[in-house]
């Protein structure tokens, strides 16, 4: 039913829509079963298709450049949007690779970078998502796992009145051919190495193939279209191929629960190095609705100017943009009526902070939404169907089967509230069934227990089941600790510890062991809006017991506030508090001498390095 509503065409149909498999072993690559078995397809044509929902006159994509906030938005009808892809995908060709070569992106997510990203998978070739805000080695660590034949990138990168590089980090990761797009303008801001190409002179190659259309590679449902990496916040990060299934779960997710459909103009701040770059081309696309770009950054009044003049009606967004429009009003003054739902991802939401960003669009519903790239879209969400609560999510995501696993590693009862580490059940369409760096099986399946003769998934979030049937996020499994014998996430201690006092922009809450052994200490590292005026910490250590032992747990008690000028984070914006962990630890373990309590001062020596 859902292909039909999306008008998915395929040129050799699958012979079913699930193949099942019922025993663990024998089919590792499928522990659950095999979706649309022998379909023969191309994604990114099924993009730039003529069906029911849209005409060459449609518009595709919408946009504009930081900076020229008091411009017009500029159009992209299907007509162009095809004229360009075929183009690019002529000129690909010119490169003399293999079909199933894999060529890398890194550049901001403007319209230039979705003909590209469109323009390789038709040519049936392996899209690299790199985000632009990578360091060399992180740029190398990927072209060398994915083994990239050739790279897009962007002379430099424009934000505001700053110039940051782009290829002269490209060119420190040693690259092969890199192909480099200008940031404004024709012309490009510095020299190219030899073995590299201006995008003008790439485009040149092909002019004479203009207007004719460029036919599609045809293949199989499992064929790789894109690899994407985990954040990698420890040792090497996991390379995840999608396939020509996944962008049917994307926008499968985008249809059911945020209810895209033609007329549509989705906009969501993200990049194509990570999976929510790729989700919204494929979840506007598919769905016949516009797709919203802002060329700039999202913090400040020209992002909440363009999302009022390219009326956009479903705006998507992490926790730390929401904390940042709040906090400097920068949405003050903006019509956002056109708005019928936001969708949230990235980390736990907060109650106050989602009841702001409602307010700006006449309390329109904030639908949450988790998953992850190996899942291609989400897990669980909010829903347009359902009553909703304020930070949480209220089913399971369309086709997906949620499980909480007690603390011998077994489910609970479906639908019984409780709360343990998450598991998934193996069917979900458009899932990763393989890893280029890892084992996919032992990473995903191996030591799990069994259902309905099924052996389950493994995700490593910890979740919870309302007594009211509502599901909440609690973060990673390994960001719980042990207070005193009580397991306790650091979410919920930092939901309360965020709104002691007016002076704390955000609260990371880490569970330190103490040398020697004994119950973990509960620190709380804090970010103040004004790094220049910072408060007592022992009377904010005060009111955090205060709040935590009345709202949370009478038991529960802080034993350290550590003051830092940032949390660190990964480029996808979770919080690493086993960074946080580390650190702390260290300075526990030097700080012995200057012990008052058995653990940390509260004032440390210096602060953690906000650069870890």
């Amino acid at each position: 039913m859902v292909l039909d509503e999306m008008n998915i065409s395929f040129s050799v149909p699958p012979s079913c829509i699930l193949y099942e498999h019922t025993s663990e072993g024998g089919h590792l690559s499928y522990p659950g079963g095999q979706w649309l078995p022998g379909a023969i397809l191309n994604c990114a044509e099924n993009c730039l298709n003529l069906n029911g929902k849209r005409s060459l006159n449609d518009t595709m994509i919408i946009w504009r450049d930081e900076g020229d906030d008091n411009l017009p938005v500029k159009h992209m009808m299907l007509k162009q949007l095809r004229s360009e892809v075929w183009l690019v995908a002529y000129a690909l060709d010119t490169l003399g690779l293999a079909k199933g070569s894999a060529i890398a992106i890194d550049m901001p997510m403007n319209v230039t970078a979705v003909v590209i990203y469109l323009a390789i998978v038709l040519a049936g070739y392996i899209v690299v998502s790199i985000a632009d805000s990578f360091a060399p080695l992180e740029i190398s660590t990927r072209l060398k796992i994915s083994n990239a034949k050739a790279i897009f990138t962007q002379d430099v990168i424009i934000r505001g009145d700053k110039i940051l590089p782009l290829y002269s980090r490209v060119v420190d990761a040693q690259a092969p051919l890199a192909i480099v797009v200008p940031s404004r303008g024709s012309s490009l801001k510095m020299e190219l190495r030899g073995c590299d190409m201006s995008w003008h002179a790439f485009l040149e190659r092909v002019e004479h193939f203009k207007k004719d259309e460029f036919a599609a590679v045809q293949q199989p449902v499992d064929a790789f279209t894109n690899i994407l990496f985990s954040s990698g916040t420890t040792g090497e990060p996991k390379a995840i191929p999608w396939t020509h299934a996944t962008p049917l779960k994307a926008a499968a997710d985008a249809w059911c629960h945020m209810d895209i459909q033609k007329g549509d103009v989705v906009a969501w701040p993200t990049n194509l190095g990570w999976m929510m770059g790729p989700w919204l081309v494929y979840a506007s696309l598919l769905n016949g609705a516009s797709m919203a770009l802002y060329n700039g950054s999202p913090l400040g009044s020209g992002f909440a100017k363009f999302v009022q003049d390219a009326k956009v009606t479903m705006l998507g967004v992490v926790p730390s943009i929401v904390r940042a429009w709040k906090n400097t009003n920068c949405t003050a003054g903006f019509d956002w009526s056109s708005i019928r739902c936001f969708s949230s991802t990235g980390e736990a939401s907060n109650v106050d902070e989602y009841l702001w960003l409602m307010g700006r669009a006449h309390y329109k519903p904030v639908i949450e939404y988790c998953g992850g790239t190996e899942i291609g879209g989400g897990f669980v969400s909010g829903s347009l169907l359902q009553a909703q609560s304020l930070a949480a999510f209220s089913t399971p995501a369309m086709g997906c089967t949620l499980f909480i696993l007690c603390s011998d590693g077994n489910p609970i009862l479906q639908n019984t509230p409780g709360i343990g580490e998450l598991a998934l059940a193996p069917i979900m369409l458009g899932a990763s069934n393989t890893l280029l760096n890892a084992n996919h099986y032992d990473v995903y399946f191996r030591g799990m227990p069994m259902w309905n003769g099924k052996v389950l998934r493994r995700h490593g979030d910890e979740f919870e089941c309302t007594s009211k049937g509502y599901y909440r996020a609690h973060g990673r499994a390994d960001d719980t600790m042990n207070l005193g014998g009580i397991k306790v996430s650091s979410i919920e201690i930092e939901r309360i510890c965020n709104g002691v006092d007016d002076t704390i922009l955000e609260t990371a809450a880490i569970g330190v062991p103490p040398v020697g052994g004994g119950p973990e200490k509960l620190a709380i590292a804090v970010v103040f809006k004004d790094s220049n005026s910072l408060p007592d910490v022992d009377q904010l250590k005060m009111k955090f017991n205060s709040s935590l032992q009345k709202k949370l747990n009478p038991l529960f008690r802080v034993s350290a506030v550590v003051p830092v000028s940032s949390l660190p984070r990964t480029a996808s914006n979770k919080v690493m508090r086993r960074v946080l962990r580390q650190q702390f630890s260290q300075l526990y373990q030097a700080s012995t001498s200057r012990i008052a309590s058995g653990f940390l001062l509260q004032s440390p020596p210096q602060r953690p390095s906000t650069s870890l």
